[in-house]
């Protein structure tokens, strides 16, 4: 496939309205609306800023989804380490039935194809799929609030669920570059959104899955509350303490490293076969495209640090970001 054609699959994905029932066009229209950075207008569901393609996922995942007991729902908001996040816990769950090898599924699959997006993969195209074909347990991934996940996920005491927060500093900055892949054709010249516009809205919390700290902090407040159901993780100290909490993490997902394993170096192999460097190297990371979205998997891979922000986020931005979020939202809450 082309990158033309790519880039012409990928928009006809996030321009859907077109093909929506009449049903779900007038639900769309009892919601607020503001227009967007770049393609359809967003609309606000439950507190949350939408495009109507992701909405309509949302409203079918709702309507049809019925968790299995050993589901695990990797949950992140957007750019915050989904991708790695995805690779990851593929690999520790997976690691007896896909041993580290040359032919793992990682180095000739996208992440995002391994662990589907519920509302923008798996409930996108078809209103209730039949997902008895997945193995157990069943991974599915969301940037869905937790305010909008059904109740039957919210009350059982047995789904998993792994939360990966992120700096908002870095969040905006990757937002940015992310919008402009998509909006622009790699072949073509680049004309870009501005930073601050995509700074704006991120503060004014009507970017998509938008506000970030109500997002995060719904999780972060359940993780308190129920710890054995909710991982709560930082993608910072993920980046300073890989071993740990990799450790930490199959231990939640009630597969934990044996002594042998440890031993063995599986650890640092999942970590060198899950880092970016080797990750963003494959071909089917560098030149595949998404079979669900016609996005190129290249999309999803731009540096994989931490503290880029300081390179585009001007000292008043960063202090406004501060005063909007860590003061006026976060106070008082206990959440550094």
């Amino acid at each position: 496939m082309t990158s033309d054609e790519s880039f012409s699959r990928m928009q006809k994905y996030l321009n859907v309205e077109d093909t929506l029932s009449q049903e779900f066009k007038t639900f769309l229209s009892t919601l607020p609306k503001i227009k967007g950075s770049f393609g359809p207008y967003g609309y606000l569901y439950e507190g949350f800023w939408y495009f109507p393609m992701i909405l309509r996922g949302i409203v079918a995942f709702r309507r049809h989804f019925h968790p299995q007991s050993s589901d695990i729902f990797l949950i992140t908001y957007p750019k915050s380490g989904t991708t790695w996040l995805k690779s990851l816990v593929f690999t520790i769950i997976n690691r007896h039935r896909f041993p580290i090898e040359a032919n793992h599924p990682l180095n000739t699959t996208n992440a995002h194809q391994l662990i589907p997006f519920l509302e923008t993969h798996i409930y996108h195209k078809e209103e209730n799929p039949n997902l008895d074909h997945l193995p157990f347990p069943r991974v599915f991934s969301t940037h869905i609030p937790w305010t909008t996940l059904p109740e039957s996920i919210r009350n059982s005491s047995t789904c998993k669920i792994v939360y990966l927060c992120r700096n908002p500093k870095d969040i905006i900055v990757s937002l940015w570059h992310f919008q402009n892949k998509l909006m622009h054709d790699e072949t073509k010249e680049m004309a870009t959104n501005s930073i601050l516009e995509t700074f704006e809205n991120f503060c004014q919390g009507v970017n998509d899955y938008g506000p970030f700290w109500r997002h995060m902090l719904d999780y972060w407040k359940q993780s308190k509350e129920n710890p054995d159901k909710i991982y709560f993780l930082k993608y910072e100290d993920m980046k300073e303490q890989p071993s740990m909490h990799l450790r930490r993490l199959a231990k939640f997902l009630d597969c934990p490293f044996s002594s042998d394993e440890e031993e063995s170096g599986l650890l640092e192999d999942i970590m060198k076969l899950c880092s970016f460097e080797n990750l963003s190297n494959l071909e089917i990371n560098k030149n595949g495209v998404l079979s669900y979205s016609g996005m190129q998997s290249s999309v999803f891979f731009r540096q994989g640090k931490t503290g880029d922000w300081k390179n585009h986020l001007s000292d008043e931005m960063v202090q406004k970001l501060i005063n909007v979020i860590c003061e006026d939202k976060l106070s008082g809450l206990g959440f550094n």
